[in-house]
């Protein structure tokens, strides 16, 4: 096991976001009421209740099964949901409480998906979060296993970049915000008035799509008409779950240029991106600008100039390591994508918008 000392998301987090991802209505942590505070505020702004169990000191002793279909009960009262889930945490799965019996005695009339998740869940791979929610839904009836097995696929092969690539390789890296935005952005910018051959590589997660999207909503034509630049998206609308699906229609309905290529969807990362890099490795490039999950992406076998735009500071490290000649930093992601069916606004594509006037 690689032995990582940098904060990393955790197992209880993925199975918030992928629970939010099934469309559940309710979810009840079974735990402390600060445990994963923040993603449990989060998704409250995407439109998902998240309640707690609050377990104390003496929980942790004598148990809190009670607690937990007494939240059960107070949160169907109050919802009426359809579908909930009940996530585990570090406090209630290590003193191995049952969230199957709890469910039983409820008898709420509902689907629940129970979640045994925890903060050393697996090895402490956030995907072994994400996983666990996928074969729990299965049991439950809400997805095929057909499905369950493409993202579970997916889920190991990204855990796999992050521990050759990215952030999880076993070193301690230090939050690092990258070169300046404004810089980065009229470089950009002056290789298309100049006539270079560049391409725009959409590799994202999720809804976090709707932010690094709007790095490449620009007119071209206002910098020079004759430049098209290449532009290649993992936007297919038929891969993944509804929500999911349904981000890639919004986006690509919102885009002022149309991707060329579609690389798969928006929870195929990990192999979109060598997607991208085959189909761009003979159209003899001067720069590729690459956003959202640019480690993922094989700069290395390019030998031109080149962009990431990462949401991650811990990232940027990595991402000078891999090749890339300039690196940007977008900060907050996840909290300004959650609850929108829009683009919104990011700071590196606003400095390409404003390099197009600066540049004259």
């Amino acid at each position: 096991m690689i032995k990582i000392i940098h904060p990393r998301p955790s197992p209880i987090a993925a199975t918030l976001y992928t629970l939010r991802d099934m469309n559940v209505d309710v979810i009840v942590m079974h735990g402390p009421t600060g445990c994963c505070f923040r993603t449990a505020r989060l998704l409250e702004g995407d439109g998902v209740r998240v309640v707690t169990t609050g377990m104390s000191e003496n929980d942790f002793i004598l148990g809190a099964g009670e607690k937990l279909v007494e939240t059960l009960t107070e949160a169907y009262d109050l919802f009426k949901p359809k579908l909930m889930g009940i996530a585990g945490t570090c406090a209630s799965m290590i003193i191995g409480e049952d969230l199957k019996e709890a469910i039983a005695t409820a008898d709420l009339p509902c689907t629940v998906i129970p979640v045994e998740s925890h903060g050393g869940s697996g090895e402490g791979d956030n995907t072994v979060g994400a996983i666990m929610v996928l074969d729990a839904a299965v049991e439950c009836g809400v997805i095929t296993r057909e499905e369950a097995d493409r993202q579970i696929e997916m889920l190991e092969k990204a855990t796999e970049v992050e521990k050759t690539r990215g952030m999880a390789q076993g070193k301690y890296i230090k939050p690092n915000f990258g070169d300046s935005k404004e810089s980065v952005a009229k470089t950009v910018v002056k290789a298309l008035k100049d006539d270079k051959k560049v391409a725009f590589v959409l590799n994202v997660k999720k809804e976090t799509s709707y932010l690094f999207a709007d790095i490449i909503n620009f007119d071209y034509k206002e910098i020079n008409p004759d430049n098209k630049p290449i532009f290649v998206a993992n936007l297919d609308e038929n891969i993944g779950l509804p929500r999911i699906r349904q981000h890639a229609v919004n986006i690509k309905s919102q885009l002022d240029i149309e991707p060329e290529f579609i690389t798969g969807g928006l929870d195929e990362y990990p192999i979109t991106a060598n997607n991208a890099a085959e189909y761009l490795k003979d159209k003899d490039l001067d720069m590729i600008v690459v956003f959202g999950v640019p480690h993922a992406f094989p700069i290395e076998d390019f030998d031109v100039e080149s962009v990431a735009v990462t949401d991650g500071p811990r990232l940027v490290e990595p991402l000078r390591d891999l090749g890339y000649t300039h690196v940007v930093a977008e900060l907050d992601a996840h909290s300004k994508t959650l609850g929108t069916d829009e683009i919104v606004f990011s700071d590196f594509g606003g400095m390409i918008r404003s390099a197009i006037g600066w540049l004259d």
